[in-house]
């Protein structure tokens, strides 16, 4: 997925739990449903990035040579924008395109 052209908000919104959990109806489920797929989008853009920047590490690297990279630094400053892992995760969740299942508590006694 392209996160750079999600609709989550950049800053963070304060939300009404009870219009979360009406989907799920157990605030601590939402939360981890949430959280869940927050990792996932973090280490999904981790990877992103890192195979990014891979093109730009030398095998040599010396502690003197500091020198700026204008095509490193324009790739970090994009990832510096998108909105954080976790509203993406929450604007998914709200826009219906999380895919989950919560088990009953029947299923957590056996």
């Amino acid at each position: 997925m392209d996160y750079k052209k999600t609709k989550a908000p950049k800053t963070t919104p304060t939300r009404d739990m009870n219009q979360l959990t009406d989907k799920v109806g157990n605030v601590y489920e939402t939360v981890a449903i949430i959280g869940k797929r927050s990792n996932q989008i973090a280490a999904s853009l981790k990877r992103e990035l890192d195979s990014k920047l891979q093109d730009f590490s030398t095998p040599q690297e010396a502690i003197e040579d500091n020198f700026e990279n204008r095509e490193q630094i324009e790739i970090s400053r994009q990832y510096e924008v998108i909105p954080k892992p976790t509203l993406i995760a929450t604007q998914e969740f709200i826009d219906d395109q999380l895919i989950y299942n919560v088990g009953s508590k029947d299923e957590a006694l056996k």
